[in-house]
């Protein structure tokens, strides 16, 4: 039984000798002391992506403000763009972080580099509400390190005024029909993977030769594309600045609602299937204070006003429950079960491969600048010909007429 906030069980709760969360604008279950801190002068430091958590705005929960008053902890909350940003920052020890929203994949390279704690799940009783099927996944088997926190599925998002055929597959993004009104994503994992995938193959390479193919087939897409974005996409296809991109599905579904001639296709060769979770970076000085956030993050309320305000798919099972059946029938939040047979996860490469996919990726975004360095010397040098031409013609000429 929730509590919810009321005049009269203020006033209960004060003649109480026990302490209680109840004066929080959200409900948060019974049993779980959000005060135990409350004058331990913490602060929190967490790194999400961005437009990644309820923020107050359009009438929504701030949910960071919601936590710091509840519990008396400070949070310094910073976004990233990508995985691989967030990875390298984290691994560069350039901050220290107490919560991080990593990616399966990354989450899985995290624990394999010693990168993380292993959470103590005493201090995180609401992981009990996180459904089955999101449990026990390849990157994280035992569940020690992380606790999911949304899901969902890559696809093409597209503006239906510039784009009047079927969207059902990856082909179209290497359409040159559509040269320079394609966006495509700013970071190698995902690039890559719509790549393997357009080639019929698995979004996992296994091999230098599966990478070296993505590469030229990017590198074959590349002068359709007007940009390589991640966060930018929102202002792009919001204005109608382009014509079709890869991106995630709960971010479709905020870019629909801002401008309804957006729709939101899953590709027939099938796609990426991910789930982003709550982790605690090895270096955190506070991990009973971050495993409450974790903890407070996975409260029904909570998650509820999360996933209404950015759209994601959530496995928190008692808020499904309760989201409208418009939502829960959704084909972008929550596919169907013949879709969801045809995507993947992302497994963990291997050093080699990563290695190998990074450099094929700086390939890729320099494969033109060479023959661009080269253009203005020849234009130069033309024009030199050129006039050297005409002045030993106007010569000749000249020559000839005194004769």
């Amino acid at each position: 039984m929730k509590k919810t906030i009321s005049f009269v069980l203020a006033i209960v709760l004060l003649s109480s000798t026990f302490v209680f969360p109840a004066f929080a604008a959200v409900e948060v279950e019974e049993g779980y002391d959000y005060t135990r801190f409350k004058d331990a002068d913490i602060t929190l430091n967490v790194y999400n992506w961005g437009e990644y958590i309820s923020d107050g705005s359009d009438d929504s929960i701030h949910v960071i403000e919601e936590f710091e008053n509840l519990t008396g902890i400070n949070v310094n909350y910073t976004t990233y763009t990508d995985n691989e940003s967030m990875y390298t920052k984290i691994k560069s020890g350039a901050a220290d972080y107490d919560v991080i929203i990593p990616s399966d994949y990354m989450i899985g390279k995290m624990i394999n580099e010693d990168m993380l704690l292993k959470l103590n799940m005493d201090n995180i009783p609401n992981m009990a509400k996180i459904g089955d099927e999101y449990l026990g996944l390849p990157y994280d088997p035992t569940d020690e390190y992380c606790v999911p926190y949304t899901w969902g599925v890559v696809g093409i998002i597209y503006n239906t005024t510039m784009v009047d055929e079927v969207v059902d597959s990856w082909d179209i993004m290497w359409d040159e029909k559509y040269e320079g009104n394609i966006l495509m994503f700013r970071n190698s994992r995902d690039a890559f993977a719509i790549a393997l995938k357009k080639a019929g193959l698995s979004l996992n390479p296994t091999s230098q030769e599966d990478i070296d193919l993505a590469k030229e087939l990017l590198i074959e897409q590349k002068p359709l594309v007007q940009a390589y974005v991640m966060d930018e996409i929102f202002d792009k296809m919001g204005g109608g600045e382009a014509a079709m991109a890869p991106y995630y599905a709960g971010d479709a579904i905020t870019m629909i609602a801002d401008n309804p001639d957006l729709a939101f296709a899953i590709p027939k060769e099938g796609t990426n299937y991910f789930v982003d979770a709550l982790c605690i970076p090895k270096e955190s000085k506070n991990q009973e204070a971050a495993e409450m956030f974790i903890n407070f993050m996975c409260e029904t309320e909570v998650s509820l006003a999360n996933t209404d305000y950015i759209g994601y798919s959530i496995p928190q099972s008692e808020a499904v429950a309760q989201l409208d059946d418009e939502v829960k029938n959704s084909p972008i939040s929550y596919p169907s079960a013949e879709v969801l047979a045809t995507t993947e996860t992302f497994n963990v490469l291997s050093d080699e491969l990563n290695s190998a996919m990074d450099t094929a990726w700086s390939q890729m975004v320099t494969s033109d600048e060479a023959a661009n360095k080269l253009i203005l010397p020849i234009v130069l040098l033309l024009c030199v010909v050129l006039v050297v031409i005409v002045f030993v013609s106007k010569s000749i000429k000249k020559k000839r007429n005194q004769y």
